[in-house]
């Protein structure tokens, strides 16, 4: 263990440089949602609220369906800083930018379906409908800068650039805190001045990231160019995002049934299940942080077509994964119930969510590897591995243990989350070591 750290110390430091700042970025996000919230909360009447809350996460489920194009342009541009190849890189970021743009306008296109959707699938009263269509049909147009957000992100991230993501969302989230108060308290335009508050940091940011990538472009020597895309590039680049596309949707079906399901059970149900799946986010906080380095980092070595590096990252990537997720286990052990009364004050929901706390305290560890090696097949840009991963865990690992386990109820819906997590990877790592054997790693 003593020559692990001393011998690859250096390793250990790049990885962590890199994975700490997206750390820090990722406890930042929710603060966009909190602001509005808070703002709103004040308001004269609960259906502001219930409103905003309604449409902001609509909005949400919308943006992070768009996070496949995050995910491709990094793994892409990893590979093309790591293999030095510029002519590469900026078709791949011109390309990935054009299909967010694509992407951005199918969304703004069908915004009345959308609203349609959102007011037969919530049940809500007329007037929380309301509010939220009034946030949800300023914030949408929003979704051309969030959405080429994700994907200056992804370019950063594959650059080896992690301090730009946190940047991003400290300026994000500095802009709509100081828009919020502006348009809701002091303009009192209500839940349309929260949407607007948001629009507006929304694009300041994507200003913001043009910079810093413009920045990169110099520090790296790199000339920007438009290519004329080849038409099997484009082919590749469509092929590898379809196939992320379709594993994000099936990862958004499985948490969307936690909720469906969760109400089915009854309305305590519900609510302890909203304050458990928080200490998911929490988890997912610094693994995630950790998998994101590991896609720059596995990709930029396999741009380089050097496999003792790949496996190098990977090993790394595990080894950190795993301290976190330890650590996280010994938390939600030792403060679980402290966790839960700070999230509730309700008596009623602390004792029912307590009851399914062990869940929890196991699944840091249990869900460890879905979070890292999704980062590794990421940085190989071996999506399609990724969707049979999730087809895979999703069919057998979340469906069928919940439909043999439905007398459970409540903990067969947190037993199957725990066997989907723990199938995505135990299926990822087993494919992982077959790509090893077989010398197809780098391909």
């Amino acid at each position: 263990m003593k020559q692990f750290f001393s011998h690859y110390k250096s390793y250990h430091l790049s990885l962590l440089l890199l994975a700490g700042p997206m750390i820090l970025s990722n406890i930042s996000v929710p603060l966009l949602g909190l602001v509005d919230t808070a703002v709103i909360g004040h308001m004269s009447s609960a259906h502001y609220l219930a409103g905003i809350a309604l449409g902001a996460s609509s909005i949400s489920v919308l943006f992070w369906l768009a996070s496949f194009l995050r995910m491709s342009t990094t793994g892409v541009i990893a590979q093309a800083f790591g293999s030095k190849d510029s002519k590469k890189l900026t078709f791949l970021l011109q390309s990935s930018l054009v299909l967010a743009l694509g992407f951005s306008l199918i969304i703004i296109l069908i915004q009345p379906i959308l609203l349609s959707a959102i007011e037969y699938l919530s049940g809500a009263k007329a007037q929380v409908v309301a509010q939220a269509h009034l946030y949800f049909s300023v914030r949408i147009y929003s979704a051309p800068a969030a959405v080429c957000n994700l994907v200056l992100l992804g370019f950063m991230l594959g650059m080896h650039y992690g301090k730009g993501p946190f940047y991003l969302v400290l300026v994000t989230n500095l802009i709509n805190i100081v828009l919020d108060i502006w348009f809701v308290v002091g303009l009192e335009w209500g839940v349309t001045g929260a949407a607007w508050a948001s629009l507006i940091a929304d694009y300041c940011a994507l200003a913001f990231a043009l910079y810093m990538v413009k920045r990169l472009f110099i520090v790296n020597q790199i000339t920007w160019v438009w290519h004329a895309p080849k038409s099997t590039e484009i082919s590749k680049l469509l092929t590898l995002n379809r196939d992320i596309f379709l594993r994000s949707l099936l990862l958004q079906l499985c948490f969307s049934f936690m909720t469906f399901y969760g109400a089915r059970l009854g309305e305590l149900t519900l609510a302890a299940n909203a304050v458990l799946l928080n200490f998911l986010m929490l988890v997912s906080f610094a693994l995630d942080g950790i998998a994101y380095a590991a896609e720059a980092k596995v990709g930029h070595a396999k741009g380089q077509q050097d496999k003792r590096k790949v496996q190098l990252w990977v090993n790394l990537s595990l080894f950190w994964g795993g301290a976190f997720a330890l650590l996280y286990t010994l938390i939600f052990a030792a403060f679980g119930n402290e966790i839960i009364t700070l999230l509730t004050d309700i008596p009623e929901v602390i004792s029912h969510a307590q009851s399914y706390l062990p869940w929890l305290i196991a699944l840091p560890i249990i869900a460890m590897g879905c979070f890292l090696f999704d980062g590794v097949f990421v940085g190989l840009t071996r999506a399609k591995e990724m969707r049979n991963s999730m087809l895979l865990s999703t069919t057998f690992g979340f469906f069928l243990p919940l439909l043999l386990a439905t007398a459970w109820q409540n903990h067969g819906l947190w037993f199957a989350m725990t066997c989907f997590m723990a199938l995505r990877g135990i299926s990822l790592f087993y494919r992982y070591r077959q790509l090893c054997r077989q010398g197809t790693l780098l391909q």
